[in-house]
């Protein structure tokens, strides 16, 4: 279980970096400057935010980097236990549960609106291409 633990940290950690914010980059670079895309994502904001977030004052893109190891380790320990497709399942998990807990507990907790119906596109794919690094960096850091 401990290496479940590290090794889904690392996986969710780094998918963070490379997929999530990679998904950030080429819609910020590319898809701004296309209005289909812009009237289906919105204006997407420069990627690897480095404004201090609270309470400690860490770089927002740490913050979520820390937040996707977390989750690298729901995703790390429930791909251990079932035998699903695990590509398409990182890319389902991250993008339904990641994006439903961004609109719904995390405003909650931070005393702020939740969900106001919208599908929240952008984060359905930013936390998809996340779940799908995920359970890329999972295959050989797992032993699969």
């Amino acid at each position: 279980m401990g290496k479940t633990i590290v090794v889904g940290f690392v996986a969710g950690f780094i998918a963070t970096l490379v997929f999530h914010q990679g998904a950030a980059f080429l819609l910020y670079h590319f898809g701004n400057d296309i209005p289909s895309v812009v009237s289906f994502f919105g204006r997407t904001a420069a990627p690897f935010n480095m404004a201090p977030t609270k309470p400690l004052g860490v770089p927002v893109v740490i913050s979520q980097a820390f937040w996707g190891g977390v989750w690298g380790i729901v995703l790390a320990s429930i791909l251990r236990r079932v035998r699903v497709p695990d590509l398409l399942f990182g890319v389902v998990f991250g993008a339904l549960a990641l994006t439903f807990v961004a609109v719904t507990l995390v405003p909650y907790l931070k005393g702020l609106p939740t969900w106001n119906g919208a599908i929240p596109w952008r984060g359905l794919l930013y936390n998809g291409c996340w779940g799908l690094g995920t359970a890329l960096l999972l295959r050989p850091l797992a032993g699969r």
